[in-house]
């Protein structure tokens, strides 16, 4: 005869022994992977689950995919700290977990004076059978209409608040940072006088769209 299984029960916090942090539900981790020369799995704890005696911890998690480990992989536009939130859920054990990080909306990753080892990004959410993301459609800028990367430098223009990157309007990042205002091709050509580059800090106007 099978032998009954334990009953569970849920935990409102455990601390994790190993690296000396609390964890709870709506927390996001680092998880070890199975190929250690591999990063550091990010995961959203959903439950936590202990046996009867208090021990055998078990994590309930939602994933986070790394850009280059979903269907189409990397892409130009997606930041070194990018991640999206999937609809793959999963059961692992707290030793499992290394670290707590934050993953951050876009706009308030946008407006982070330092970005640290432990702070990520989502903008999409990705069904891993499909490949399929949430929202399908983002805000392009720039001459190469491409979605915003926020490890990259773009300057905005003053009259039609686009921003572009650099390289798109033959210039340096180095020109970039050193001007102080900015019209882009189509605004000087309807009578603005161009005058000098500037970097701007604010770069959330949507001006158009494509599909993802």
């Amino acid at each position: 005869m099978a032998k009954a299984k334990a009953p569970r029960r849920t935990l409102d916090s455990y601390t994790v022994k190993h690296i000396n942090k609390t964890i709870k539900a709506g927390d996001c981790v680092l998880m070890r992977p199975a190929d250690q020369s591999k990063p550091s799995y990010v995961a959203r704890i959903e439950r936590i689950e202990a046996d009867a005696r208090g021990g055998n911890v078990k994590v309930h998690v939602r994933w986070y995919y790394r850009p280059e480990e979903s269907i189409g992989g990397r892409r130009q536009f997606h930041g070194s700290k990018e991640v999206f939130l999937s609809d793959h859920y999963d059961v692992q054990s707290a030793d499992t977990i290394e670290g707590r990080c934050t993953v951050h909306s876009f706009k308030s990753y946008t407006k982070l004076d330092a970005v640290g080892n432990d702070d990520f990004f989502c903008r999409f959410e990705y069904n891993s059978s499909t490949g399929a993301f949430n929202p399908d459609r983002v805000a392009v800028y720039c001459k190469c209409e491409m979605p915003y990367n926020p490890d990259d430098l773009m300057v905005q223009c003053e009259g039609c608040s686009d921003w572009f990157h650099p390289a798109c309007i033959e210039m340096t990042a180095e020109e970039a940072k050193r001007l102080d205002h900015f019209f882009c091709e189509s605004c000087s050509s309807e009578g603005q006088k161009k005058l000098q580059n500037s970097h701007a800090t604010s770069r959330h106007s949507d001006t158009k769209e494509c599909l993802h």
